[in-house]
């Protein structure tokens, strides 16, 4: 997990597209460019060699850090697009569903 106050997604965080043609869509946060842009994957759409260069205010951080990701792109600099769309796959299945799942019992 990663800190909620912090406003610069880190390597292998997973986030959501807020604005642009894939609105709604999340993925993985490959590169860290400067304070205000990063570059995003998800290894179906947006490939790992032609990542999206997307502005941060575009994006939605969720509390989720693929450590796949993240340990792969520290080691060799590179993830593979397998290792992408496993990881938002797994986000997806398990935290939001997890998520539904806890608001319907709240006690």
């Amino acid at each position: 997990m990663i800190d909620s106050d912090s406003t610069i997604p880190g390597i292998g965080q997973i986030v959501q597209t807020l604005k642009g043609r894939e609105t709604g869509s999340y993925s993985v946060v490959v590169q860290q460019l400067d304070e205000r842009f990063v570059l995003i994957a998800d290894g179906d759409r947006r490939k790992f060699d032609r990542a999206k260069r997307k502005n941060i205010a575009h994006l939605h951080l969720c509390d989720y850090v693929s450590p796949e990701v993240q340990n792969s792109i520290i080691e060799t600099g590179r993830v593979t697009n397998g290792k992408l769309r496993y990881a938002v796959s797994k986000f997806v299945n398990e935290v939001l569903n997890d998520e539904k799942k806890g608001d319907m019992f709240d006690g």
